[in-house]
């Protein structure tokens, strides 16, 4: 992997309920997801730009992806501030176990929620 390559290419969220957990999570960050079914499986789709080189990723609803708040975390994108997104976050089903915290001055702030499929999932911004 060259230094240009994202570590990340794609990540995908498991879901027991398609439409609650995007409900979820078009209101905590105030974005729309295109849904469809696709290899036998009920996906909604995070917005990027691959063209652009950004990393994409979905939540997915089938037979193989079970929620879990054990194992790897997705970092979502919060900005301009998490506290817009954490603001929504109880309202819209989910909790927060890790309330805004500074990683540090350069890299920003992260918090961890878990929605209302039981994923923990954090969110980073830069203020």
């Amino acid at each position: 992997m060259d230094a240009t390559t994202n570590a990340l290419n794609w990540f995908e969220i498991s879901v027991t309920d398609i439409a609650r957990a995007k409900k979820f999570y078009e209101t905590i960050l105030s974005i729309k997801m295109d849904q469809m079914e696709m290899m036998g499986m009920q996906m909604a789709f995070f917005p990027y730009e691959p063209q652009n080189g950004k990393v994409g990723g979905a939540l997915v609803q089938g037979p193989m992806h079970k929620p879990s708040a054990e194992g790897a975390v997705i970092y979502l994108n919060g900005n301009p501030d998490i506290a817009i997104a954490l603001a929504k976050v109880e309202a819209a089903g989910g909790k927060i176990i890790i309330p805004k915290s500074i990683i540090s001055p350069e890299i920003g702030f992260h918090a961890f929620i878990i929605d209302t499929e039981g994923n923990k999932v954090a969110l980073h911004s830069n203020k």
